[in-house]
């Protein structure tokens, strides 16, 4: 009973401790999918993403331009884009 005990808890502990490395490996395939989409979407390669080359490509950007965008720069950054998405 006492082996069965330590083993439990022992399967739990381990459980818990891989939950930190998904969520990294989850942020970090959303963070290099929105800089696939972003290089698409950046037409001039000027690393800024403008409300308009936004419309239609990352239509969430779009609707969500101005929030992004909170020192109303008129562009957002990828950097600024995976640091909402991860939020």
């Amino acid at each position: 009973m006492k082996l069965l005990s330590k083993l439990l808890a022992s399967i739990v502990v381990c459980s818990f401790a891989s939950v930190p490395l998904v969520v990294m490996a989850d942020d970090a395939s959303r963070d290099k999918e929105i800089a696939e989409r972003f290089a698409k979407c950046d037409v001039n390669h000027d690393g800024k993403l403008i409300r308009e080359e936004a419309n239609g490509c990352m239509p969430r950007i779009y609707s969500n331009f101005s929030y992004i965008d909170s020192m109303n720069k008129g562009y957002v950054t990828v950097a600024e884009i995976q640091a909402m998405a991860n939020r």
